[in-house]
């Protein structure tokens, strides 16, 4: 394919992103960041047709995606210089300074109606910022919520968009390559308003920052999911617990329990179905540490993400607490007890710690990696106050 393709006014091209018949819609892209999702999402694009030419500051990265048809670059002005104009460069490195840096360093070296996306995990209120920012040097900015990890060469990627209307829907052949498609999921009954996109996994959802702010809810709804299935399978795994009734001690197959509620549970999801698989391999998850790398994007969410914009969020909040908490094995009995063995706003004595053990059969320290709130739940659902 032509080093040129794509070099379109766009700005002024009806329909630029609507795929026509064969050959039609096919777009460059610049890639920035051949991590695990950087790398396979390339790989994505260029099944579809789709020309990429890629940089990373680790070379070997760089070669290993030029051997499988990509164009490399050895530097950001190396990369630049070998994409059509208007330039559509997607950042795929770590939220914070590196994507900052990236920024920054995109903004001083692109021309006019250019476009940097950012597909990672940025705080949405720095892309209103760096919209602004770029918008006053006549560049476009596109902020795009990327889930589907490792697994989306082969399953697609949910992309949650915002940012300029049109510049978006230039970009659309992009995104309907990328994303997972309709498959074999029927519309949800009584869906009278159809946004099509949305069906096939990928969504317009407002100006710049509303794609990373639908995304930073679903990270948040994703920890609660996470947290809640960690509970609910250590609440088993200590069900044949020493401190229990003979009568009430059972060995439960962890794996057999995943298994049955994929099949017609409501809580059967993608995150579910991991989690069989990881109890399929290793029954007492020993090769896991029980601890998350934090990198401080869900703290700072939780405390001032939504700022004023919604309702209490209790559930994302302590799920982020108890994702990146990592205490020692002995937990704080006093807040503890207190939280486990609340109900209705009921405290509990500070010296009821024998009758919580001998009520809950749960021995008096944490699972590693779980905060003290996450066994406070624990003890609250077997009491029957969670």
């Amino acid at each position: 394919m032509d080093a040129k393709v794509g070099a379109v006014n766009w700005l002024a091209h009806e329909g630029a992103g609507e795929a026509g018949a064969e050959g039609e819609g096919l777009m460059q892209l610049g890639m920035i960041g051949l991590g695990k999702m950087g790398a396979n999402m390339v790989r994505r694009l260029m099944r579809g047709g789709h020309q990429c030419v890629v940089y990373d500051r680790n070379p070997e990265n760089v070669q290993r995606l030029v051997a499988e048809g990509a164009v490399g670059a050895s530097s950001l002005d190396d990369l630049i210089g070998r994409l059509s104009a208007p330039r559509p460069l997607w950042v795929m490195v770590p939220a914070g300074e590196a994507t900052e840096t990236t920024v920054e360093s995109l903004a001083q070296r692109l021309s006019p109606a250019d476009i940097v996306i950012d597909g990672g995990n940025s705080y949405f209120k720095d892309d209103v910022r760096r919209a602004a920012l770029l918008k006053n040097r006549n560049l476009h900015y596109v902020d795009v919520g990327t889930s589907g990890g490792t697994w989306g060469l082969d399953r697609g990627y949910c992309l949650m968009i915002g940012g300029p209307e049109p510049v978006v829907k230039h970009l659309d052949p992009i995104f309907r390559t990328l994303a997972p498609g309709r498959g074999d999921i029927p519309r949800t009954p009584g869906r009278t308003t159809v946004t099509v996109s949305a069906e096939e996994g990928y969504l317009y959802c407002g100006p710049s920052g509303a794609g990373h702010f639908v995304k930073m809810v679903h990270n948040g709804i994703e920890y609660g999911l996470m947290q809640a299935y960690a509970e609910g399978f250590d609440i088993f795994r200590h069900a044949n617990s020493e401190h229990l009734p003979k009568d009430m001690r059972y060995d439960l197959n962890l794996p057999d329990i995943a298994e049955v509620w994929r099949r017609g549970s409501v809580v059967g999801s993608w995150l579910l179905d991991l989690t069989a698989s990881a109890l399929v391999e290793n029954q007492d998850l020993s090769n896991f540490t029980g601890a998350v790398q934090d990198s401080g994007e869900g703290r700072r969410r939780s405390k001032r993400g939504f700022g004023r914009m919604c309702s209490p969020r209790r559930c994302i909040r302590d799920s982020v607490l108890a994702k990146t908490i990592h205490l020692p094995r002995r937990c704080s009995w006093r807040r503890a007890t207190n939280s486990a063995a609340m109900s209705n706003g009921r405290p509990v004595a500070r010296d009821s710690r024998r009758a919580i053990v001998q009520r809950t059969g749960v021995p008096p320290f944490e699972p590693r990696g779980i905060g003290w709130r996450a066994v406070s739940r624990c003890h609250a659902a077997r009491v029957g106050c969670g």
